[in-house]
């Protein structure tokens, strides 16, 4: 008999592509499961060879992938891990993006253009996947694209802390930088006890990628802390525009609050000579040694991932990790 239920006992394995090693060893330190040995390399043409040194038979698998630069070297290492683990008959595959690749090609803005975050969907669950795992999508219809169980993540809690405990005391003010994050703006002014809310409206242009025009606010910021929540910083324009925009109208200081710190250049020098304090992001993307900076506060998404990751491999609720916040 014991024998017989050593045979169908539920086997976790977690596995970490190359993209960020470290916040894997941190998921993995949380669940108290080491990282499965792996061999990856690549070959002189940049094709990608990936073995598992260990059997995978019957596991229930959890692949985690960061994907900064460069974002489509690090997909297809994790499409090829997931497709190793179905050809040696893993019984589940959940991939864990914290950040989904091409997250902002979710709809048509013009004729003729893909919708490449619905091909990123498509191509895991080709691949093999059963599941996804991922944190702060940048639009909820995300969820929508992959064909099974999307486990969405939140680190709004995580970040909110933070500014609690930083700024107590200190009248805050929460702004969205568009209109288009209002909502989840919303959601700060909440855990911040009900403070005033406040966005930026601003114009865009569509054909040329990452220019933005920030005309006014709408709301009352003057002296108080903005905190300016956003799901990502890329290139930084927005972001230090927006800021720009909130001292002209009064503002005693401007922190920002991000998941996703992608720091495209010029980010980094823009933040660097912006008046913005404070900017604090998760560790869903590694960021160089060469881009912080002394006014980053970087907190670790890692016991998020690794009690979403125990939830799913124990036939538990995700959603109860948001206190019933699923949307």
């Amino acid at each position: 008999m014991s024998v017989h239920q050593s045979d169908n006992r539920k086997s976790m394995m977690v596995f970490s592509g190359r993209a960020h090693p470290a916040l894997a060893q941190e998921v993995s330190h949380f669940l108290g499961v080491g990282l499965t040995p792996t061999s990856l390399r690549d070959f002189p043409i940049g094709e990608i060879y990936v073995r598992y040194d260990e059997s995978v038979r019957g596991c229930d698998a959890f692949v985690i992938q960061s994907f900064p630069a460069p974002v489509n070297t690090w997909v297809m290492e994790q499409l090829i891990m997931v497709d190793a683990l179905k050809r040696g008959s893993a019984k589940r595959i959940t991939v864990v993006m914290p950040y989904y690749p091409y997250s902002r090609q979710d709809k048509k803005h013009r004729g003729r253009e893909p919708i490449s975050a619905r091909l990123i969907a498509d191509l895991f669950k080709t691949a093999g996947a059963d599941r996804i795992l991922t944190v702060d999508l940048h639009t909820a219809q995300l969820q929508g694209f992959f064909d099974g169980p999307v486990d969405h993540l939140f680190a709004l809690p995580l970040l909110a802390d933070h500014i609690e405990a930083r700024y107590a005391g200190r009248e805050l003010a929460v702004v969205s930088p568009d209109a288009g994050r209002v909502r989840v703006a919303e959601r700060w002014t909440d855990r911040l006890g009900g403070c005033p809310l406040a966005f930026i409206h601003k114009t865009r242009d569509t054909v040329v990628p990452n220019q933005v025009v920030a005309n006014r606010v709408v709301g009352d910021v003057e002296g108080r802390v903005c905190v300016l929540v956003d799901d990502m910083i890329d290139t930084g324009g927005t972001i230090t525009k927006a800021a720009d925009v909130l001292f002209d109208a009064g503002a005693e200081d401007v922190v920002v609050a991000a998941t996703h710190g992608i720091l495209s250049d010029p980010a980094t020098e823009r933040l660097k000579n912006s008046r913005i304090s404070e900017v604090v992001l998760t560790d869903t993307l590694p960021i160089p040694d060469e881009k912080r900076l002394d006014k980053y506060t970087v907190l670790s998404i890692a016991p998020l991932i690794a009690r979403a990751i125990r939830e799913v491999f124990e036939d538990g609720s995700v959603t109860s990790l948001f206190d019933g916040d699923a949307s």
